[in-house]
């Protein structure tokens, strides 16, 4: 299958998942995950009308910005976790970061968009128990939202998660259900709105889209399996 008609297909699941939970369409974003996919897969999906992509490493994503710099209408997220020393760059290529989880991360991200004038949108990852992932707890969710609040030159938007991959994507949903409820009692506690929900992925984006999502993060389903 080439990248057109997977997207094709994506783009008619989309669809009926938001028909299905009385949403509209243009309330989700479709990020294609490009992590180790050649330029030409990019602009593939560009062609396609994908204008979203989101990268897991630092370095490999600042060369695919380069070598499309040209495509002012793109927008890269960056989707896999982040060590402080590559916040630099972080904060230079990417629009939106994440995978803002701890507040060391916090600190280094303030003072680089500092340096740079720049408000960095990002998003909190939220880990649901899994030692492996990045993310924070949800016990400690709302005071890394506090800690962030005090800083100036970072705007939260939102919530990702990547939850326990099951085979049924059903049995992902109160996953997704739990990151939507912690997004609303944040967004209750301290009176501040957050669009974005970023979750689910290749296998479960549906189900993510019935409970919430703003952001689906697409790669094996758009690409093909990695290379």
């Amino acid at each position: 299958m080439s990248v057109k008609e997977n997207c094709q297909k994506i783009e008619e699941r989309i669809l009926k998942a938001c028909q299905r939970s009385g949403r509209k369409r243009e309330e989700v974003i479709l990020l294609a995950a490009s992590k180790t996919q050649p330029v030409e897969k990019i602009l593939q999906a560009y062609h396609c009308g994908i204008r979203y992509f989101g990268e897991n490493r630092v370095q490999e994503g600042i060369e695919k910005i380069e070598a499309l710099k040209d495509y002012k209408d793109i927008h890269w997220h960056l989707i896999g976790g982040l060590q402080t020393n590559k916040v630099k760059y972080a904060v230079k290529y990417f629009e939106m970061i994440h995978s803002i989880d701890r507040e060391e991360l916090v600190d280094e991200i303030e003072k680089r968009a500092s340096k740079m004038n720049k408000i960095q949108e990002g998003l909190i990852e939220v880990n649901f128990g899994e030692e492996s992932k990045y993310g924070v707890k949800e016990e400690n969710l709302k005071k890394l939202f506090e800690y962030i609040l005090t800083k100036e030159h970072i705007k939260i938007l939102g919530l990702m998660a990547i939850p326990p991959y099951f085979e049924n994507p059903e049995d992902v949903r109160p996953f997704f259900r739990k990151l939507r409820q912690l997004k609303e009692d944040l967004e209750k506690d301290f009176n501040v709105k957050l669009p974005h929900l970023s979750m689910g992925m290749s296998h479960d984006f549906e189900v993510a889209i019935e409970e919430g999502a703003t952001i689906v993060r697409i790669g094996t389903a758009l690409f093909g399996e990695r290379i």
